[in-house]
């Protein structure tokens, strides 16, 4: 199917058109382009009008009225989507121009590119003249010069799309790789913080103490090579980042879609939703963050009832979530802080569990941005690493889930509020299971 012709092309043809105009006495010249490519031989051909000149043209005929020259003026110069089946071997005029009897001075000439036919050229002499062969001569070169600037104007947008398309894909992957590379540093630094907790157990001349000696030091090298990822992602992030943006545009300016939010390829987003207990989920990773709070002298407090209502989630999606937001409240949480997280809240069919924090707050501008990809905001000016993904990666799988984020800044446990300290509470809410 042919893609729709640019302004370029329209502003082209008309320049033509006013040449026949001026040099030729053309009276009236209309454009069709057929709805799809078809072969020069092929003798029906739908075709849609996209240039009248000039558009106030009067059509002078019989029995031509004026309702008859405005009807079919206003159908042009909109840009008609309906088409009409011709035999193109035949004068479109007695067709598409209204109650036209006397066509000797009229000239249909087909574009015609690598034997593809591409459209029609409805050219009108001025009455009481017919063209002679010189001029119309003429006429077919500039009916070639529209035929090739036709298929540029194809291959123009067809190589756009093929951008677009491009683009698209590229900042899928960009995102498929930005996220997994930073759900990858939660095990990794609980990892490194349990092989260093090892080595202060095991006695010197262990021999088991040279294993935890490896796993810090395996560690450690892995996110040495995390670190290089970041590098060499943030340099291709900056290389392509005009494209990136012309593909903002396009889709900007592309009709809107209703289509929803793709989904991320994390662990437990393609995993079916079933009954699981918050508790199972949440008592593993409160063993890592105790280990990583004790080594930056923060005081890990939760409190998770034994008996709850299960919840209908994913539970490896949701062990994603709550990861992701007891890592952000333990590294923005200052040394000397606390951090809360508790489980048992309800509203209405809704479960939540509270993670709170001792830390600097999050600044109202930046609480209506919190979600987006990649946004630190005021934390973007400190020098704790960070990539802005965890909120946001943590909010799709909620959603996906059918539950939401609930953000508070100041905090608003009692346990950790007091007058001095700000902190940020996070409640995420879940539907109960049935």
């Amino acid at each position: 199917m042919l893609m729709s012709a640019s302004t370029e092309f329209i502003a082209l043809v008309r320049e033509q058109m006013a040449l026949l105009a001026q040099g030729l006495g053309a009276s009236l010249s209309i454009l069709y382009l057929t709805t799809e490519l078809v072969e020069a031989h092929v003798t029906e051909a739908k075709l849609v009008p996209v240039v009248i000149f000039p558009e106030t043209a009067a059509i002078i005929g019989a029995d031509t009225n004026e309702d008859d020259l405005n009807t079919f003026s206003s159908l042009v110069r909109n840009n008609a989507t309906d088409s009409s089946t011709i035999d193109s071997t035949k004068n479109v005029n007695a067709i598409f121009l209204p109650n036209i009897d006397n066509i000797d001075n009229q000239l249909v000439l087909p574009l015609v590119h690598e034997n593809m036919m591409l459209g029609v050229l409805v050219t009108t002499c001025t009455l009481g003249r017919m063209w002679n062969e010189q001029e119309r001569g003429e006429i077919k070169r500039v009916v070639q010069t529209l035929a090739i600037a036709c298929i540029l104007d194809q291959k123009r947008a067809w190589l756009h799309s093929q951008l677009h398309s491009s683009q698209i894909i590229q900042e899928k992957q960009q995102d498929l790789l930005d996220s997994l590379l930073h759900q990858f540093r939660n095990p990794l630094t609980a990892l490194r913080t349990f092989g260093k907790l090892l080595m202060k157990r095991l006695q010197p001349g262990d021999k088991n103490r040279e294993v935890a000696t490896s796993i810090v030091r395996e560690s450690d090298r892995l996110q040495e090579l995390l670190q290089k990822f970041d590098e060499v992602i943030d340099l291709r992030a900056s290389e392509f980042a005009p494209l990136l943006q012309s593909n903002k545009q396009l889709q900007a300016s592309a009709p809107s879609s209703n289509s929803p939010r793709r989904a991320l390829l994390l662990p437990g987003s393609d995993e079916l939703e079933t009954d699981c207990d918050v508790k199972d989920i949440l008592l593993p990773l409160l063993d890592s963050a105790n280990a990583i709070a004790a080594e930056r002298g923060l005081q890990l407090i939760s409190n998770i009832p034994s008996q709850l209502p299960l919840l209908r989630a994913s539970s490896k999606a949701l062990r994603e979530v709550f990861s992701n937001i007891i890592d952000n409240a333990l590294k923005y949480t200052p040394s000397g802080g606390k951090v809360l997280v508790e489980a048992g809240l309800f509203k209405g069919n809704m479960q939540g569990v509270e993670i709170s924090d001792t830390g600097p707050g999050i600044p109202q501008q930046d609480l209506e941005h919190l979600g987006e990809r990649h946004y630190r905001g005021v934390q973007a000016q400190t020098d704790i690493p960070g990539t802005g993904l965890g909120i946001s990666i943590a909010q799709q799988l909620i959603e996906q889930m059918q539950g939401e984020i609930q953000v508070i800044s100041p905090a608003i446990n009692s346990v950790i509020k007091s007058s001095d300290i700000v902190g940020t509470t996070f409640i995420v809410w879940l539907p109960v299971a049935s």
